[in-house]
Order: structure tokens, then sequence, then C-alpha cells
């Protein structure tokens, strides 16, 4: 540091400390990307680490309870099944005897249109429910009688209405996943500040534009927990419903596969319901977090 003081100006305009100051600019720029290089691998090594032990001990343990209850797979024995039917998982030999990608996108299809209805309706029906105190009032012990309700309850009524399997898995679907979006987005409507609803009505605002400049962006982090907890409940409820009503679809192909009591193929299934559902739900935070006013 002294020496750079006491230096010059002919010796500042050197060319020789000129290079020797360039160089050392360039030594310390690549130090610091190199720590940061570090240090992210750092973070990065953090966060993976407690999954993957927490997942290692999960089949360490999955591996000792098979060998003392002989009628669970290995993990070794469910890899080894899995291989062949992941391999071709789009065959189609007959209309009972498909493979698990089809039986997977059938499953997708069903939660797709009863969780399309049930948004439909439930956000539009929590957006009124909220903004009227009496119609909350009157609604609220209705929605908390059938809230609790179980899909399997629900299945019956579908198959009385509509005499047909599929559009009972989807009225099924639609009954149950209907209920976080309305409660979620009314809450949402109910807790936005008093003071912008004065300023609205101050500019005399019509209902619509209430909707859309006040009411919308404040409500849409509760609408969005709603959506993401009740695509959660559609793929529950479409498991147990095609577990009854047969056809195709991950649930009548995991009944069917304890019929012919293969086992493995039953773990598979439970891991392809829940690596789905985990999708799925990590999807709707990710939209969460792209939309979600206030959060950034």
């Amino acid at each position: 540091m002294n020496a750079i003081a006491r230096t010059t100006p002919d010796a500042a305009a050197d060319p020789d400390t000129k290079e020797r100051t360039r160089r050392r600019e360039q030594e310390i720029s690549a130090q610091a990307r190199r720590g940061a290089r570090r240090e992210a691998a750092a973070t990065l090594v953090l966060k993976a680490v407690p999954p993957l032990l927490g997942f290692a001990l999960f089949v360490l343990a999955w591996h000792g309870i098979a060998t003392m209850i002989p009628a669970i797979p290995t993990p070794g024995a469910t890899w080894h099944a899995a291989v062949p039917l992941f391999a071709d998982p789009f065959y189609r030999n007959g209309p009972n005897d498909q493979g698990i990608g089809w039986n997977v996108l059938a499953s997708l299809a069903r939660v797709a249109a009863g969780f399309g209805l049930a948004a439909l309706v439930g956000i539009p029906a929590g957006f009124v429910i909220g903004r009227f105190a009496f119609l909350n009032a009157m609604t609220a012990p209705v929605i908390s009688l059938l809230r609790p309700v179980s899909p399997l309850a629900w299945l019956p009524i579908g198959l009385l209405l509509f005499k047909a399997a599929n559009p009972a898995a989807i009225w099924a679907i639609f009954i149950c996943s209907i209920w976080p979006m309305v409660i979620n987005t009314a809450v949402g409507v109910t807790r936005v500040p008093q003071d912008y609803l004065n300023v609205a009505r101050v500019l005399d605002l019509s209902e619509w534009k209430v909707f859309t400049r006040v009411l919308f962006p404040a409500v849409l982090p509760y609408m969005l927990t709603g959506v993401r907890l009740s695509i959660g409940t559609a793929w529950l409820v479409i498991v147990a419903a095609e577990m009854l009503t047969g056809g195709t679809g991950i649930g009548f192909w995991l009944w069917d596969e304890w019929n012919n009591l293969k086992v493995e193929h039953i773990v598979i299934a439970i891991f392809v319901i829940g690596l789905i559902g985990l999708l799925l739900e990590h999807a709707l935070l990710a939209l969460a977090r792209r939309f979600s006013y206030g959060t950034h």
C-alpha cells in the first residue's frame, strides 16, 4: 500500500507497472470467481446431502423390513421389476392390458377434468362468498358439513347420477377438490384491507373494476394456495376412485396388480403415484411464487 502511495506519476505511467496492475486485477477477479463457485458448490452440497441421506436411510429400512417379512419385495427386486415395466410404458394389448404410461395419462386426464371444473366453479364462488358477509355466513355451515366427507362416499352418488364410471370419478374429484379453492379464496377476500375498498368506493369504481384492480391482486396468493391444496386432493381422490370403478388409470392398474399378486408392481405404483403428486405440487408452488404479490 505504501509502495503504491510513493509511486511517481512517471512510474505509474510505466507500461510494466500497468501490466502488473492489470494482472493483479485479473488475479483478484479470478480468485473472487473461484470463491463464488466454491460457495455455490458448498451450498448445493448442504442442500443435497440431507435429502439423499434421508432417502438412503429409507431404502435401508425398507430392505430390513423386507428381510424380516418375505412377502414385501426388497428394493433390488422392485428395481428389477421396474426395468421391464418402464422399458415399454406405452404398449397396448387390448383395453384391459395397457402399459403403465397409458394408465397414468388416463388418471391425469380425469384429474384435469375434475380439477378444472372445480376451479371454474370454486374460485368465482369463493370471491362471491368472501365479498358478501351475509352469503359467507349462509354458506359456512354447508361447506363445513360437506368438506370432510370422504371421496368414496361421493362416488356412489356420481354413479347414480351419471351411470358410468368415468364421469363418476370426475364428479368425485370435482366435489372433493372444490372446497380448498372456495375456502382459501373467500378467506383472501375477507382479508383485503378495508382501506383498499374505501379508496375504490371514493373513486366510484364499478364492481368489475374493484374485482380486477383491487380484489384479484390481493387475493391471488390465497387463491393459489387453495389451488395447490386442491390438486393434491384431486390426485388422492382419483387413485381411490379408479380402484373401485375399474377401467383404466393408475388406481385400477394398482388394484389389478394386487389381484395378480404382483407385489413389486404395487410398490412401483406407490412410488409413481407419490412422484406425480410431488411434481404437481411443485409445479403449482412455482406458479404461486411466480404470481404472488408482495413476496419480492
